[in-house]
């Protein structure tokens, strides 16, 4: 068996594990595996030890990306208009060309050229990917290992209490935007704000809810 064929059964579990974080979808389950297995792959080929993290890490990212742009391509987790819809791939599609030919995280303006679209468009593109990458919960599913539904639980259960943390306008701001899928101009003129700053805090208070989501 040759290094690369080795590399890639020895990580196959790995990859079918990552593949189930996404159990709750609607997206059948032998389709995620395919897609991480296929993201293993491509791992396998992409990677480059001289970098000086580990395969397994670079295998991570790598996967778990693959399936997250496959989740957003076939599912959404809230509602998301479709011309915002449209925008966030195209945004996301931009961001994934300048890295690959920056070598690192492009700014604002430059994702808003690469896309066709205005710098407020990108931010508020960029704000509202954080609707489709949650994975569903489903707290009567019995059929998984008692650890995965444990890790599923802990994650629901951080992020209900992160948000419950929140000051009130950022939880109102939240429910409007990916509850009731009002544009961030309709959100500004509800709570009497300017477009530019509740795009701003769209924007932290996403980060913020990510960072403890991981912390957590």
């Amino acid at each position: 068996m040759s290094a690369r064929a080795e590399l890639i059964e020895r990580h196959l579990p790995l990859a079918r594990s990552l593949a189930r974080r996404y159990r709750y979808t609607p997206e059948p389950r032998d389709d995620l595996e395919q897609v991480a297995s296929l993201a293993l792959v491509k791992a396998v080929d992409g990677f480059d030890p001289s970098r000086g993290s580990s395969f397994a890490a670079y295998a991570v990212v790598t996967i778990v990306g693959e399936l997250k742009r496959h989740m957003r391509d076939t599912t959404w987790a809230v509602h998301v208009p479709r011309a915002l819809k449209e925008r966030i791939l195209a945004v996301e599609r931009a961001e994934r060309t300048l890295s690959a030919r920056l070598g690192g995280a492009p700014t604002v303006a430059a994702l808003a050229a690469e896309a066709g679209v205005s710098e407020e468009q990108a931010l508020e593109a960029l704000n509202a990917r954080g609707a489709h990458d949650a994975v569903p919960f489903d707290p009567g599913s019995q059929a998984e290992p008692a650890g995965e539904f444990s890790e599923a639980v802990e994650d629901r259960l951080v992020l209900s209490s992160a948000v419950s943390a929140l000051p009130r306008r950022e939880r109102t701001i939240l429910r409007l935007r990916f509850v009731e899928g009002l544009t961030q101009t309709e959100i500004a003129n509800r709570v009497g704000l300017s477009q530019m700053y509740v795009s701003r805090l769209l924007r932290a208070t996403l980060e913020s809810l990510r960072n403890e989501i991981e912390s957590g």
